[in-house]
């Protein structure tokens, strides 16, 4: 790259995240997978197709709005070429108004001085805010320009400051803080889509301290613009085992759950729905039911989030279903209770397990290590086959056989006929299977 610059005159340093990672060392600098390149004046696009032709790489994504291209390495690594420049925003839009800039003016239009480094060929690196080393050293998230200016420029950054604080575990200027809680309200479309809201957050949900990251979105009042569903769990005890308030618990078990999206939305999330059903019965709270209330807020609530499909179902079956290995108990449990709950979870079995785990262990429960000895008795079992167990009738034999036409009656009586199997009294074959219907005609009913 640095003989493609020097062919052509042009002046490229590295920027960014890859110059901090370096710095900071350790295993920042093992998770680089995206290297930024900035071109002085207007020789982005032209240095990366000469570095993508001189490596026999397929040709640079190219961008001429912004002058910036990206270039493929490999599966897991890419070069990002940026001309620098200047942009200047209108308050209520996304859009920048783009013009050729110095260096400088390109690093100060940059979310954070930690990400404004400059390195040359050689390894020097160059700081043209005159404090971003010093802010690296001290593990300070600050803004190059006045909070305001560079929160207005892209609003998401605002977030972006407390997931950078939080993976990194730095700590937030105060002036930082402020900022963001008197902004809090422009974290929302049309100014910042959904979609990148979504992705900050779900970077945010996979740092080891996660739960300082919640915590501080919710200082600074970003974390009601994300998940509002949150909110009515202040201050609501629980009692029993629970030492937090729902909406505490419900930060901690995201924290103890496994560093996996679907599982940490799901620890996140799994008890959103206790606040609607919350009763005291001799002074003690009950939320009887609220699985099944919170697997129906957390739907739409992702779907808000533009989380894909897959992603919602998941994690609201894992919502839905989130008590039954709590209520597991190993000497009253058959072994058919064990495989209706293994077919009941499917492919989210594993993730179910871990949930509970995390919603235990955020409880202070006495017997965590009971989903231990769930987990080698699924074994056992042999989880794989039971989860593999379906219906020997499909809807079509059953409309063809009955002369019914389609409705939900069939699948209560493949539900029924599934239970038999997990159960053992019914062998997995259609004649079977009709031979129980005729001696059970009342799953046939209406």
């Amino acid at each position: 790259m640095r003989e493609q610059a020097e062919r052509r005159g042009l002046r490229a340093l590295v920027v960014g995240g890859y110059v901090r990672d370096r710095l900071l060392g350790g295993d920042r600098e093992k998770q680089i997978h995206e290297v930024d390149i900035l071109v002085e004046g207007q020789g982005a696009t032209q240095l990366a197709t000469a570095v993508g032709a001189a490596l026999q790489l397929h040709p640079p994504v190219i961008f001429e709005r912004f002058g910036t291209a990206h270039l493929d390495i490999d599966a897991g690594h890419a070069l990002e070429f940026v001309s620098s420049r200047v942009e200047r925003y209108d308050p209520a839009s996304r859009k920048p108004d783009v013009s050729p800039g110095t260096l400088r003016d390109d690093v100060m239009r940059r979310d954070f001085t930690i990400n404004t480094l400059l390195m040359e060929w050689d390894g020097t690196v160059l700081d043209l805010t005159g404090r971003a080393l010093s802010d690296l050293n001290a593990r300070r998230i600050v803004t190059p320009l006045e909070p305001k200016t560079t929160f207005d420029e892209d609003p998401l950054r605002m977030l972006r400051a407390i997931r950078f604080a939080t993976i990194l575990q730095f700590t937030l200027d105060p002036s930082i803080e402020s900022a963001i809680r008197d902004q809090s309200g422009r974290l929302q479309p049309p100014t910042v889509s959904m979609e990148r809201i979504r992705d900050e957050f779900s970077k945010l949900l996979l740092a080891d301290q996660v739960q300082n990251g919640l915590e501080l979105l919710d200082a600074t009042r970003l974390l009601p613009r994300i998940v509002p569903q949150l909110e009515a769990g202040k201050g609501m005890l629980q009692g029993g085992w629970h030492s937090h308030d729902v909406y505490g618990h419900a930060l901690l078990a995201a924290s103890l759950a496994p560093p996996e999206l679907i599982t940490r939305l799901a620890a996140l999330l799994h008890d959103i729905g206790k606040p609607a059903v919350h009763e005291l019965r001799d002074g003690k709270p009950t939320f009887i039911g609220h699985q099944e209330i919170g697997a129906s807020m957390a739907g739409p609530a992702l779907r808000h989030l533009r989380y894909p499909g897959e992603v919602v179902d998941a994690v609201t079956k894992l919502i839905r279903l989130h008590m039954r290995p709590i209520q597991y108990d190993p000497q009253g449990w058959e072994d058919k209770a064990v495989r209706r709950l293994v077919r009941d979870a499917g492919d989210q079995l594993d993730r179910l397990l871990a949930l509970a785990r995390a919603d235990m262990r955020a409880s202070h429960y006495p017997d965590v290590k009971k989903i231990d000895d769930l987990e080698a008795r699924i074994r056992r079992l042999d989880a794989d086959a039971i989860a593999a167990i379906r219906s020997p009738l499909t809807g079509e034999d059953l409309m063809a056989r009955t002369g019914r036409p389609a409705g939900p009656w069939i699948k209560r009586v493949k539900s029924a006929l599934e239970d038999a199997i997990v159960d053992g009294t019914l062998p997995a074959d259609p004649q079977a299977a009709w031979q129980y219907l005729e001696a059970h005609p009342e799953l046939l009913g209406p």
